[in-house]
Formats: C-alpha cells, sequence, structure tokens
C-alpha cells in the first residue's frame, strides 16, 4: 500500500466550507481513480491557523503517481480558494505488516 500526504493551512473559520468540498467534490474524483482505497482528512482541534493534514492510500506507487499527473492538478485548483499556505505533499509506502487490522479492516 503507498500514502501521499499533504500538509497545509487554511484559514480557521473556512474549515466547514473545506470539509463539505471534500466530501462533495474532492473525494468523487478520487473514487474514480484506478487504486485509490481511503482518504483520511486530519483537522487540529484547536489552533489559530488550521494545520490540514489529509492522507490518501493506494494500492500501488504507480496508481499514486498517475493520480498526481492526471488529476491531482483539478483537486488543487478546487483547493486553492481554501490555501492560506503552499501544498507540501510527500509519498509514503505504508508497511502494512504492521497494521494488519487497518488493512482488514480497509478490505471489508
Amino acid at each position: 500500500m503507498f500514502a501521499r500526504i499533504l500538509n497545509f493551512e487554511i484559514k480557521p473559520e473556512k474549515r466547514e466550507d473545506l470539509i463539505r468540498v471534500l466530501k462533495n467534490q474532492i473525494v468523487p474524483i478520487l473514487k474514480k481513480q484506478n487504486g485509490f482505497l481511503e482518504v483520511l482528512p486530519f483537522f487540529p482541534e484547536k489552533m489559530k491557523a488550521e494545520k490540514v493534514c489529509a492522507v490518501s492510500l493506494w494500492a500501488t506507487p504507480s496508481d499514486a503517481e498517475r493520480y498526481d499527473r492526471e488529476a491531482y492538478p483539478k483537486v488543487h485548483e478546487i483547493l486553492k480558494p481554501f490555501l492560506t499556505s503552499p501544498v507540501d505533499v510527500e509519498n509514503y509506502h505504508l508497511e502494512t505488516t504492521v497494521c494488519e487490522r487497518f488493512v482488514e479492516t480497509l478490505a471489508a
């Protein structure tokens, strides 16, 4: 399994709007991508500037790379109005032998 981790900041008052856009616009785009498994958006409980971390999980690195080339530019354009910082994207291999229950849950 492969993970793309995005870190960025938004204005605190934009939090609910961003959650709505994630649910209604971005997740449908992700679901259409080959190899997409899940997205996990993390929002802090209390902060002056909202530091958001979004993890998308992919079956293979090549699935994530294809998404990055073909669909992420559109997703980034959707995110732009909410951003107060550049989006930092990092890619990781998820060592699934350590988190077997998580993998089983995803497969269910």
